[in-house]
């Protein structure tokens, strides 16, 4: 800065000398006359480094800065330094965007950015074939003014997504995309788009192969155990050993008979087609068939007892709900020692959802068990499930159940003290006492 100002002075200080030594030597008129001319030379010079200035700035992008003169060179200069190091840096931030989108766009998932009000920033190449997007025309449009599949919208309203979305027919019958919804900043968020067609038809055929096996199992093993229990029943067989390797083959075919009735239910309610058909439920009718069911296999070695704390009727499936209450009380009679206590209640949360539980105070589960009981064969301890007849299927129909019903399955235990299985139904399933009409 002091050698800004020294060069900023010495100028008109020398015009000033010449100026009172022309007074001393020719008078004041010739002294007055250079020193106006030097300053207006000065004011002009200012001038012109001032209008190179500002046609630089109409298009600082394509125009070099000015070399200047006089006290603007160093000014100039230091802007050129600085030009060039945002130039640079501009340069690189494109590059690492440039790499960032064909980083991105080699993704086989699409990917959509959303700014505020769900408008599209950016969208992949995957994307656009997902969704039928144009990234230069859509930019700027809400992308459900492009993408109006009621599930869609209803997914991008709400402000839960911990669960992906599966969206069937969103360009063409055939495609089925997975869908993830991921928050970031202030009001961003990035659309994530997964083509599961493939894995859909794969699951589809398992389905159909598991049914069709199931289905074609299921008479040759009730003929089975119908001659299994007519030899047992013969008065002539008196052999020990005999009777003993009947009573197994009874046991194994009632067993193989439990597991295909299971895997047909199953099969039957990942069914889409197969639509739930609405009727009222009266709660606590279903949950004392429920309880005097659980006290037939309990055979008097626990205590149940049944709560019932708020309105009673429901809409659902009467034979679903019951299948799912009694393999919840069923698991809860298996896994609870003789003497231990179960509890089945039904009762409203403040959120005004509907929620059933069995709670048990048999041995309980490891943590590192509950995220996985939920699925298909799925055993914590594969020989109690052997002796109790359990074909590893029950929690994976009663999560089957509760999703038809836009239910949530909620597992809670701790290992020697006990669990408590719930079934949270929405609020809209409720029947208000003075309206006996079933939603639809």
């Amino acid at each position: 800065m002091s050698e800004f100002w020294r060069r900023a002075f010495i100028y008109p200080v020398y015009l000033s000398l010449i100026a009172v030594l022309l007074w001393v030597t020719a008078g004041a008129l010739p002294a007055a006359l250079i020193f106006g001319i030097g300053m207006a030379l000065q004011y002009f010079t200012h001038l012109r480094n001032l209008a190179a200035f500002n046609r630089w700035l109409a298009d600082p992008d394509t125009r070099s800065v000015p070399d200047g003169t006089g006290l603007w060179v160093d000014a100039f200069s230091q802007l050129n330094k600085l030009t060039k190091r945002r130039r640079k840096e501009r340069e690189q931030h494109a590059a690492a965007l440039l790499q960032m989108e064909q980083a991105t766009s080699a993704l086989p998932e699409g990917v959509v950015i959303l700014g505020e009000g769900d408008r599209i920033e950016w969208c992949n190449p995957q994307a656009e074939r997902h969704f039928g997007l144009d990234g230069d025309r859509d930019v700027g449009q809400q992308i459900t003014y492009l993408a109006r599949q009621p599930e869609f919208v209803q997914y991008l309203a709400q402000n839960s997504f911990a669960e992906p979305l599966v969206l069937r027919g969103m360009r063409h019958d055939d495609l089925v995309l997975s869908i993830k919804l991921i928050a970031y900043g202030s009001s961003k968020r990035l659309l994530i788009s997964r083509d599961i067609t493939h894995l859909e038809r794969i699951e589809t055929m398992r389905r159909d192969f598991v049914a069709n096996v199931s289905h074609e199992l299921r008479t040759p093993l009730t003929v089975v155990n119908g001659f299994v229990e007519t030899m047992q029943d013969m008065p002539s067989l008196e052999n020990d050993m005999a009777r003993r390797a009947l009573q197994l083959m009874g046991d194994q075919t009632k067993r193989m008979e439990n597991l295909v009735n299971d895997l047909l239910t199953l099969s039957r309610l990942e069914n889409e087609q197969n639509i739930l058909h609405e009727e009222t439920v009266d709660v606590p009718a279903l949950m004392s068939t429920v309880l005097e069911e659980g006290r037939v296999l309990s055979n008097g070695q626990h205590q149940l007892k049944l709560e019932v704390e708020s309105g009673s009727r429901l809409s659902g499936s009467i034979s679903e709900l019951h299948s799912a209450f009694g393999n919840l009380v069923t698991n809860a009679i298996r896994y609870t020692p003789p003497g231990g206590g179960i509890v089945l209640r039904w009762y409203e949360q403040p959120d005004g959802h509907m929620v059933f539980s069995v709670r048990d105070s048999g041995i309980g589960i490891a943590p590192q068990h509950l995220s996985r009981l939920t699925e298909r064969f799925y055993r914590v301890d594969r020989s109690r499930s052997r002796e109790t007849g359990g074909t590893g299927l029950g929690l994976a129909i009663v999560k089957h159940i509760a999703m038809r019903h836009q239910a949530q399955l909620n597992i809670a235990s701790e290992e020697g003290k006990g669990s408590t299985f719930s079934i949270a139904f929405p609020a809209k399933r409720r029947i208000p006492e003075e309206d006996p009409t079933a939603i639809s």
